[in-house]
């Protein structure tokens, strides 16, 4: 209580000589400044908002077309053809202007009007012209005339220093396929795992479905299609991941790691001071739009940018039958883990972003502190890591109200959620393989109860100063995470740095509240259905199998002399490991061109799984049924794969910032998870995990048989590592 005293402006008290009032000028202090921050960044919101709103224009290009306007009407040219004269004629009706004014008026109004139109045509063009796919599929490094005419005029019509959400009104819809070729494609990628009897049997269901009830179906997707420009999003976030009723610990979210070897301070508050500073550093540039939209071609095509929205101020809310996700506009504090007790900490100080040595001395605190946690509350956050069904009731009974409801909204409505880990993790050089999979298994399951499961993202830092993420995938997918992660460890290493001691640097400041313990008050009901999630989580989490491995052998500037794409080269490594056969390079040449086709099909809205997904939802809303589409959508997904681009970091510069990406556990129970990051010319790490329940899966074997399908390929090539072909 202490604390919330210190934090009330002004106190008083009733005596017989009437109202005692005393002023606290510091709380008042801090109040004023909070007030002028909030209306700082309202006023940023909307500037943004106005830059974003007239994109690829400018504001002061307004300017300069009025400008331009009332000086040809000053030198007795019509640049309307008559219809500032019509404006002036209405102005004239009204009675209350001089015959000046009113052509100023009008001039103004026809310049802002002109103005307008110039934006719309440039937006449309832009759509139009994003609309074209033929880049994507040229050779790469062969540009035809028409396609660099193309680049020039996307680069003519997307305006100067684009804001990160500058383009997406000019994005073009998502494009629905048709559906017979879908079926077609769907079919070609089957026909090697069926034999000729299944096959027939399953051409049969496809080709009924193309000519009967797809077309239906398809008539209702392109309806969305035209009302919502991307008809897949809502119902892929709606369905695949809110509305599983199953556990998100290892089933959906997944992780990224720290530096291979770097260890830039073995301070625990050290490193979390820096990396939090760094994070909200992050924070408010996407707050102030300032991060750059990803292009691609040569900074030339716009990906879009809906997904970083959501990423801090953010949580995955449990409901019975569907969780939610709720976002708040802007959040003032972080919630902290460590050993059994939540402590939130506040994230300004005097009108301004806590210093990264403040921070440190915040977590400090939260270290030094040495009281035990409150009853229920050092497992608490296995709700978060059980089913969502016993998750959703408990918060509706033990969390709606009292201090329950005020310490969950403030761990919901947090920046994001950090834990201080009391253990060890990382890479040891003298035990890579064991280091490496514990590591891996810390961050994406931990002791099921020390991570906020349902935040977007939460920061473990290790007692060793290592450090990951563990984040939520509703909101986005992995990328954008990775976008987020590379910036922050580059800005920790390059532009924080810490003193020679290991201590971020600058000074502490005593004047800061300490951070205040949540209070909670979990009744013996709420711990026993705690029990209960934390015994289905560990359950879970027993039956990961991990294995992180660091593959360098050759990275992809040996690939590239294959005249191989890198990616293709992996996935088809990972197609030869999970199914070992005989081959050539004139066959691999032909698969990895075809797997190359295929992702840009997929990156150009022609992909599969998505579109017959969509057909899907719209025949359970028809009510009717589809042999085909139940038996394509309840196929497992035994091989389960995902490239973590590299988008920040040069390597090149710095070698030493050599990463590990991050990873995610296997989608089907006798299945395999394989996430992999090429890194540098001669790098790739991949991260392996399957079910330990499962006896056909061992992730160290098939580990071993990646690392041998890609020298057994490399050696169709005849290339070495010091190959200068």
């Amino acid at each position: 209580m202490a604390e919330a005293h210190q934090a009330v402006a002004f106190q008083f008290t009733v005596t017989p000589d009437g109202i005692d009032l005393r002023m606290s000028h510091e709380a008042l202090k801090q109040i004023y400044l909070s007030g002028v921050h909030s209306w700082k960044k309202k006023f940023i919101r909307f500037k943004n908002g106005i830059i974003t709103g007239v994109y690829p224009a400018s504001p002061s290009s307004w300017l300069i077309v009025v400008v331009g306007v009332m000086s040809t009407m000053y030198a007795k040219i019509d640049p309307s053809l008559g219809i500032i004269a019509k404006i002036n004629r209405t102005l004239d009706t009204t009675g209350c202007m001089s015959n000046q004014t009113q052509n100023i008026v009008s001039g103004i109004l026809f310049g802002t009007g002109l103005w307008v139109a110039l934006i719309v045509t440039m937006r449309y063009s832009l759509k139009m012209l994003l609309s074209y796919h033929g880049w994507m599929f040229a050779e790469h490094g062969k540009l035809s005339a028409g396609t660099r005419v193309w680049m020039a005029l996307v680069k003519l019509f997307s305006g100067r220093k684009p804001m990160l959400y500058s383009f997406q009104t000019s994005l073009p819809r998502l494009p629905v396929p048709a559906v017979k070729d879908t079926v077609n494609r769907y079919l070609e990628s089957v026909r090697p795992l069926m034999d000729d009897g299944e096959f027939r049997r399953m051409e049969g269901l496809a080709k009924d479905f193309a000519f009967n009830l797809g077309p239906r179906l398809q008539w209702y997707l392109k309806l969305k299609s035209w009302w919502a420009t991307n008809y897949v999003s809502d119902w892929w976030e709606e369905y695949v991941y809110l509305r599983g009723r199953g556990p998100i610990m290892v089933n959906s979210n997944y992780f990224a790691m720290d530096f291979l070897y770097l260890s830039p301070t073995t301070l625990q508050a050290a490193r979390a001071g820096n990396v939090i500073h760094a994070i909200l550093l992050y924070r408010k540039k996407l707050d102030r739009q300032e991060i750059k939209p990803i292009l691609l071609m040569g900074s030339t095509v716009p990906l879009c940018s809906a997904q970083w929205e959501r990423m801090f101020n953010t949580s995955r809310i449990p409901g019975e039958e569907s969780d939610t996700l709720q976002h708040v506009k802007d959040s003032k504090h972080i919630v902290v883990y460590h050993k059994g007790r939540y402590f939130k900490v506040w994230l300004y100080h005097d009108g301004r972003l806590l210093k990264p040595r403040e921070i440190e001395q915040q977590m400090q605190r939260i270290l030094d502190d040495d009281s035990e946690p409150q009853t229920g509350e050092k497992k608490l956050a296995a709700l978060t890591a059980g089913d969502r069904v016993p998750w959703a009731r408990a918060r509706q009974a033990y969390f709606s109200h009292g201090k329950n409801k005020q310490s969950l909204d403030a761990v919901e409505k947090a920046a994001f959620f950090v834990t201080l880990d009391d253990i060890e993790q990382g890479y040891r050089k003298e035990d890579p393989v064991r280091s490496l999979d514990a590591y891996a298994k810390s961050l994406i399951h931990g002791r099921c109860y020390d991570r906020w499961f349902d935040k977007t993202f939460t920061l473990i830092v290790f007692k060793n100063g290592r450090m990951g993420l563990n984040a939520e995938h509703s909101w986005a997918d992995a990328p954008i995470v990775g976008h987020l992660w590379e910036n922050v460890m580059a800005t920790e290493y390059l532009e924080l740095g810490y003193s020679e001691d290991g201590h971020c640097k600058g000074d502490t400041n005593q004047n800061i509240p300490i951070p205040t313990k949540l209070q909670w008050e979990i009744p013996e009901e709420c711990q026993e259905v705690i029990e209960r999630s934390l015994s289905t989580a560990i359950a879970l989490a027993d039956d990961v199998d991990f294995h992180s491995f660091f593959f360098d052998a050759f990275g992809k500037g040996l690939i590239k002399k294959a005249k191989t794409s890198p990616d293709g080269f992996v996935q088809l490594a990972l197609q030869l490991a999970h199914y070992r056969n005989e081959n050539k390079l004139k066959l691999f040449q032909l698969a990895a061109a075809k797997h190359q086709h295929l992702y840009r099909l997929a990156m150009t809205g022609a992909g599969i799984d998505r579109h017959l997904f969509c057909l899907y939802v719209v025949s359970k809303y028809l009510a009717v049924d589809s042999p085909f589409l139940k038996e394509v959508l309840s196929e497992p997904w035994r091989l389960s794969t995902s490239q973590t681009p590299q988008q920040h970091i040069d390597l090149k510069k710095n070698p030493e910032m050599l990463s590990c990406g991050g990873g995610f556990g296997p989608v089907a129970d006798d299945g395999y998870g394989v996430s992999y990051i090429i890194l540098d010319e001669d790098s790739i790490h991949f991260h392996v995990s399957s079910k330990i329940s499962c006896s056909d899966t061992d992730s160290h074997r098939f580990g071993k048989n990646i690392q041998k399908a890609m020298v057994d390929i490399m050696g169709l090539f005849n290339l070495s590592k010091n190959c200068t072909k």
